[in-house]
């Protein structure tokens, strides 16, 4: 019985680990610069790799599952960070930032490159 459990337990780790990895890789943003996501400790860190801002962390997500995801992410342009969220749906990765508790919301699409 006890090997069943951590079997079990085995599986759904490598699930949420297999899962939460899509995000990871090379996106072009809305304003045509490329952002990559890796793993970073426990959460993925979000850096531009090319563009007016390139080299500059923007972001740090979380998994939430089910290819969601939560943290923080600035806008390079003015510098101000803002609540995250972003969502996987196959190549297209949906980014917003909010402030005010989700009030104001502004979001871009991103691609998969």
């Amino acid at each position: 019985m006890r090997i069943l459990v951590a079997a079990i337990a085995a599986t759904l780790s490598l699930t949420t680990i297999a899962a939460a990895d899509n995000i990871e890789g090379r996106w072009l943003t809305d304003s045509g610069a490329t952002a990559t996501i890796a793993s970073c400790g426990k959460a993925f860190c979000i850096t531009l790799s090319s563009g007016a801002h390139k080299g500059r962390r923007i972001g740090r997500m979380n998994a939430d599952g089910e290819s969601r995801y939560s943290g923080e992410i600035t806008d390079p342009a003015n510098n101000k960070t803002y609540a995250g969220k972003a969502s996987l749906d196959g190549n297209s990765l949906s980014m917003k930032g909010c402030v005010l508790g989700g009030l104001i919301c502004r979001g871009q699409k991103w691609t998969r490159m």
